[in-house]
Order: structure tokens, then sequence, then C-alpha cells
């Protein structure tokens, strides 16, 4: 008995590091979490996000924020490991870390776009724009924090900002939602996500 007690409080004394070490909710997600149409699915893919003009963590050039010369456009995007039964794609870009990453109060939404077709692989620089930078057929887009609709570029009033490029595979095409906020669209995605992927980067004015 003595030697199944102490197998015992040695395994529990072995446990407690990885209870300690499991990830906690971040604190920079302003909304609850989707719910995933599958999870046994997603914890499988590969959904991965890229751009060639900042890396993962890396500083958002001048010319996709408010500091540009002229209209602000927003940068090229690149994506694959769609899931096979993805039926369309979302993107929503959004800031945490306003009006002060030393004391954030609100989440600033970028950019809302849903029902991308799942065959696209990317968006252009500069996308809806012109006729030669259109989004995908089918494409809807939602309303930012501007209360209109497209791409609206990094402006943080104070300090170094984050922001985050989130898109989603989902197992459904969405209905026309008019042009939802942020809000209304996770709403509607919920229970729908099959892949998420997210690509995040930095600024700050006059850091250059």
């Amino acid at each position: 008995m003595a030697v199944i007690t102490a197998m015992a409080t040695a395994i529990a004394v072995i446990a407690a590091p990885a209870a300690i070490a499991a990830p906690a909710v971040s604190a920079t997600t302003a909304s609850a979490p989707l719910a995933a149409a599958s999870p046994a699915k997603d914890s499988a893919m590969t959904l991965s996000l890229t751009s060639s003009a900042f890396s993962h963590q890396g500083e958002i050039p001048v010319r996709y924020t408010c500091e540009a010369q002229g209209k602000e456009v927003s940068p090229p995007l690149a994506w694959h490991g769609v899931p096979p039964g993805a039926k369309s794609l979302a993107l929503i870009v959004d800031d945490p870390d306003a009006p002060d990453p030393k004391a954030p109060q609100t989440t600033w939404v970028h950019w809302v776009l849903y029902d991308l077709p799942p065959a696209a692989t990317g968006l252009p620089e500069a996308v809806g724009l012109s006729a030669t930078a259109a989004l995908p057929p089918g494409t809807r887009q939602g309303s930012n924090d501007w209360h209109r609709t497209g791409y609206g570029g990094p402006c943080p009033p104070v300090g170094r900002h984050r922001y985050f490029f989130k898109l989603y595979a989902l197992d459904t095409v969405l209905p026309d939602l008019g042009d939802p906020d942020k809000n209304r669209l996770e709403q509607a995605m919920q229970g729908h996500v099959l892949a998420h992927a997210e690509l995040v980067g930095t600024y700050q004015k006059g850091a250059r």
C-alpha cells in the first residue's frame, strides 16, 4: 500500500507542471472563441495566412497605414491549406490594443470580408480599389469601425499596436447579412468554422 501511495504522489507531481503549462486564453481576444464545425477536423488542419509585405509579428509598411501618401491600401495576402469541406472563407482584421496598448479599452475593427470562395488563394494589394485588383467573385463586405466597408489601415494614436489578420474556413456559404459588423459576422459563423489562421503585424506612428 505504501508503494502504491508513493507512486500516486509521484504521478501527481509529474502531472502538475503540465497543468500549469497549459496555454491560457489570450487576453487580446475581445469576443468569445468561435465554435468549430468539427473540433477533430479543426485540430488537424494546416490553414496558414501570410503576406509578402510583412512577416508574422513584423512591422506593417507605412504604405498600408493611415500615414500613406494618398489613399491607404490593403496589403497583399496569401493562404493555403483550405480544408476540402470548406464552402466559403471569411476575413477579419482588428486591433485589440486600442487606444493605448498599455491600457487597452476596445478592439478596433479594420476590415470585414465574408463569403470569399474557397478556391481563392489570396488577395492582391489594394484589393477592391480597381478592376485589376477586384475582390474574388461572390465576396461580400462588412462594416469596419469607421462605419464603412473596405479596408482601413493602422492608425494607432499611442504606442505600437498589433493588427490581427484572421482567416476562417467555413462549412457553409453565409446568407447576405447586409454590411455586418464584426460581432454580427462572428455570430453567423458560430458552429461553422472548419479551420482558422492568423497573421499578426505591428505598427507605431513615426517609428520608421
